[in-house]
């Protein structure tokens, strides 16, 4: 797997052909991160008021997301091409929705229960608590309330983090149309598409550099997610270099303040954090853990974290975090044993268990 010249760097295909990756603590790491960032989010009200937002346009959690959109647009498309479309599908809906199901659930019926102002009668009844189950499942929102639920906090959101998966999705389903059109192993299409979005992005930014965010991010998230599956497709011509890596950091850094930086810095971070999970010099000696527990603890840390400011109205954000991190990684740990290992389990009973080197994407 030695480049002929080391300043090279590696072919992705022989990089995720190693036997090893870093991509569980990578996870886990950005799910831990957004818990970290919406420790401020969650006792000010304010997303800006988490510190990295001012140095870099975005907070912590929102460039946490963006790596989990670079690893999932590489692996999902990766998934397309060693599964085909049957397998595809059922590998996609058994790794989101067991978790998510059971997580909205319990948020509604059990921590509702628990932190509701209303008697329990009256909050079992409303049309409130249907409305939250069905919305949040079916549309993927996270800004359905719970009746008598986290009123006295800044934000009254029960599920602050599922908006991403609705994303998430429309990027599984632009996979699964590539792929159904053949399109999905076109170096050229993979160009077009990210070049498009990239240059939508560009002119976005030029045009208008302060539209609403929720345009921002149609753009933002498909582009990393189309990036991230281009690596994929030209993993054959494609290097990993460590030394490409400060390179893209120091231009994303020279483009501050210019139309181009946003584009500059989703799409060096996509391939940055991609040699961080491949580049045999980082996985030779890697460590990954039996658990990922980056689903749970992306679905959960917010529900606790608001419910921990409700307790004590006047914590810190500081505060908050080590307790809401505990709790977190205790229940994403419940989570994985549960409920998301036996949904791979019934994955690879449904798929028949071919022999597949398919490296598991988690949703964001």
């Amino acid at each position: 797997m030695a480049p002929a010249r080391p300043w090279q760097g590696v072919r992705i295909e022989s990089a995720i052909a190693g036997p090893h990756n870093n991509l569980t603590l990578i996870r886990l790491a950005l799910a831990l991160a957004v818990v970290v960032s919406h420790a401020f989010s969650v006792t000010t009200g304010e997303l800006l008021d988490e510190p990295l937002a001012a140095s870099t346009g975005f907070t912590l959690g929102e460039h946490a997301v963006n790596g989990f959109f670079a690893i999932s647009g590489f692996l999902v498309t990766m998934s397309f091409d060693r599964r085909g479309w049957r397998d595809y599908v059922i590998a996609r809906t058994l790794r989101i929705a067991p978790g998510l199901i059971v997580a909205v659930l319990v948020v509604a019926l059990l921590l509702g229960t628990a932190m509701t102002t209303l008697p329990i009668g009256e909050y079992l009844g409303s049309p409130t608590l249907r409305r939250f189950i069905t919305a949040t499942l079916t549309s993927l929102k996270s800004n359905t309330e719970l009746p008598g639920v986290f009123t006295g906090n800044p934000l009254v959101l029960p599920m602050g983090t599922v908006w991403t998966l609705k994303y998430e999705v429309i990027c599984y389903a632009g996979v699964l149309l590539m792929g159904l059109l053949g399109l999905l192993h076109s170096r050229t299409a993979a160009l077009v598409l990210v070049g498009g979005l990239a240059i939508g992005l560009v002119g976005l930014d030029l045009l208008q550099p302060d539209a609403p965010k929720g345009v921002q991010t149609a753009l933002r998230l498909p582009l990393i997610f189309a990036f991230g599956g281009a690596l994929y497709v030209w993993r054959s011509r494609v290097r990993l270099s460590g030394l490409l890596v400060p390179v893209l950091l120091l231009a994303t850094w020279l483009s501050a303040g210019s139309f181009l930086y946003k584009t500059l810095l989703f799409m060096g971070s996509t391939y940055s954090i991609l040699w961080l999970a491949f580049a045999p010099m980082l996985t030779r000696f890697g460590y990954e853990p039996k658990a990922d527990l980056s689903y749970g603890t992306y679905l959960y840390g917010w529900p606790i974290q608001q419910s921990l400011h409700a307790l004590w109205s006047g914590i810190s954000a500081g505060a908050l975090l080590a307790p809401s991190l505990a709790i977190t990684l205790m229940v994403a740990a419940v989570s994985w044993y549960l409920i998301e290992k036996p949904a791979l389990g019934l994955k690879a009973k449904a798929l028949g268990r071919r022999t597949l080197r398919t490296i598991e994407p988690a949703a964001p």
